[in-house]
This record gives C-alpha cells, sequence and structure tokens, in this order.
C-alpha cells in the first residue's frame, strides 16, 4: 500500500475536529489493541473529498478492542461508559465494542451467526464496506494502519460492498442513508462488489 496514500489519510483524520482530540489523547482509552474504525473515519475523508465541514453527518465514533479474558457485556459497557466520560466534551456517541464478544450478540441483531473473530484485523476484514474497513491505532511511535482492501476506495469516495459477512439489504440499507448525506459518493452495485484478496497493512 502506497506510504502516500496512508499519510494523505492521517493528515486528514488530524484536521477532524471530531477524531483529532480523540487520538491524541489515545493513551487514556486503556483498552487491549483499540483501534479507531470504520464510519466516522470513511466519513471525514468524504467531508473532505467534497468540500464539507469535516463533522457533517457523523453521528458517532466506533472504537473497538479485542479481550478475549473478558467476554462479559458488563465489562464492555464499564468501559464504554468510562471512554465516554473522557471525551464527553466531544459532540458525538462514542461505540465502543469489544470484537472478541460479537459472536454472542451477532445473531441476535442480524439474523444469521458468525464464528468468533480472532483479532481486531479479522473483524475489521468483515466491515461492510471497502471504505469503511479501515483501522487507525496511535501510539507513541507514530500511527499503524490496518486497512484489508487498501485505501483508494476510501480516498477516491467509492462505495464496495464487502460480502464477507453482510446482506444485500443491510448494504443497500447503508447505501441509501449515505447517499443522502454524501450525494458524491459513487456506489458499487452488489453484484458488482467482489473484494480482492485480504492483505493487512500496519
Amino acid at each position: 500500500m502506497s506510504d502516500k496514500l496512508f499519510l494523505k489519510l492521517q493528515s486528514i483524520v488530524m484536521e477532524s475536529p471530531l477524531l483529532s482530540p480523540l487520538l491524541h489523547k489515545w493513551a487514556a482509552i486503556a483498552l487491549p489493541d483499540a483501534w479507531l474504525v470504520a464510519g466516522a473515519v470513511a466519513q471525514t475523508v468524504w467531508n473532505h473529498a467534497f468540500g464539507l465541514p469535516l463533522a457533517h453527518g457523523i453521528n458517532d465514533i466506533d472504537i473497538v478492542y479485542f479481550d478475549d479474558a473478558d467476554l462479559s457485556e458488563e465489562a464492555e459497557t464499564a468501559h464504554s461508559v468510562r471512554i465516554r466520560s473522557i471525551f464527553s466534551d466531544l459532540p458525538v456517541w462514542i461505540d465502543v465494542k469489544n470484537e472478541a464478544r460479537v459472536h454472542l450478540w451477532y445473531e441476535t441483531k442480524f439474523g444469521y451467526a458468525i464464528d468468533p473473530y480472532r483479532s481486531v484485523r479479522d473483524a475489521i476484514m468483515t466491515f461492510p464496506t471497502t471504505a469503511t474497513a479501515v483501522g487507525l491505532q496511535p501510539s507513541n511511535d507514530g500511527m499503524a494502519l490496518c486497512a484489508p482492501y487498501g485505501l483508494s476506495d476510501l480516498l477516491e469516495a467509492i462505495v464496495r460492498p464487502n460480502k464477507r459477512q453482510i446482506t444485500p439489504e443491510i448494504y443497500a440499507g447503508k447505501v441509501d442513508r449515505w447517499v443522502a448525506l454524501w450525494p458524491g459518493l459513487t456506489i458499487i452495485d452488489w453484484e458488482s462488489g467482489v473484494p480482492g484478496e485480504a492483505i493487512f497493512s500496519t
């Protein structure tokens, strides 16, 4: 993956009034293998691409982590409350999920079972579109990237379905919602949206 694309992504994200404060205080998250992922990252990039305020259309921020030693809902909830308290000045909901326990509730919510994830990277690989299958993990040495389908679709505002886990109906619902907020998006239909071989980049 091009370092130039990754540097461009970092530059855009660090300009965000929602994401930059969170990334600057990342150590306060204090969760195992925690990543900033998915919609808020992609939507910040889309806003930049279309000349919109960088916070436009962003209602929540997803933080995921992996703790297979504690699969309790109570622990996940406690972490969520703690982190939302730390970042209470941000005008968005912060959603915190332990990817190690997603399989415990997925069937109830979506109607079909999934295998347990083995890591956060394993989970990101199943995110519903190639553009939103992205994660950033700040550290003292810089920033790590997890982008199993690369960054081209994200930075070119292309929405392409990742069929590893979602259904056509789930994809259609996301597309309808996103196009209303970002009408300039290029939408790849379900039948055409077959991603290539996944390669992690960190």
